[in-house]
C-alpha cells in the first residue's frame, strides 16, 4: 500500500526507534520528542530544516491556536484523514477541543495501519494505529 516515497519515509522512522524521549531533541540514538523524529526524518530527506523551530513547553501550551498544524502546512502537503498512507505524517488532538500537539509517522505491518513516535516518558516505538488513536486524529499532511 505504500509509495515508494513513502515506504523509504517509514523506514527511516523506524531507524530512530529506542531512541529515548528527550524534550525538544532531535538527535537520533541520543533523544527526540515526537516534533524531533519528524525534524530528524526532514534532515535525512532534505538536509537542513526549513525553518527554526521556537522553543516550545511540553504541553504545547498554545491556548487554542494549531501552531503545529500552521507549521506543518507551510512546509508539508495536507491529505484528507481518509487518504493517508504509510510515510505520511499525522497530527492528533490529546485533548478533546484543545490544539493538535502530538505528531507521529504512518507505518503498516501486515496490511494494518501503525504509529512511529516518541511519546514523553517512552522511547520512540511503533505501535497499532488503534481506535483510540483514530478518535483524536485531526490532520494529516505528505512529506
Amino acid at each position: 500500500m505504500a509509495t515508494e516515497r513513502g515506504g523509504k519515509i517509514v523506514h527511516l522512522a523506524r531507524s530512530w526507534i529506542g531512541t529515548p524521549y528527550v524534550h525538544q531533541a532531535s538527535v537520533k540514538g541520543v533523544g527526540c520528542d515526537c516534533l524531533g523524529l519528524l525534524r530528524g526524518i526532514w534532515r535525512e530527506l532534505h538536509g537542513e530544516e526549513p525553518e527554526a523551530i521556537p522553543p516550545y513547553t511540553p504541553d504545547w501550551n498554545v491556548r487554542g491556536r494549531e501552531t503545529l498544524q500552521a507549521a506543518f502546512a507551510r512546509h508539508l502537503a495536507a491529505v484528507p484523514i481518509a487518504a493517508i498512507m504509510p510515510g505520511d505524517v499525522v497530527l492528533f488532538r490529546m485533548v478533546g477541543r484543545g490544539p493538535a500537539k502530538h505528531c507521529a509517522v504512518v507505518g503498516e505491518c501486515e496490511g494494518a495501519f501503525t504509529l512511529i513516535h516518541a511519546r514523553q516518558n517512552k522511547r520512540v516505538s511503533e505501535e497499532p494505529f488503534t481506535a483510540s488513536w483514530r478518535g483524536r486524529l485531526a490532520f494529516a499532511f505528505r512529506l
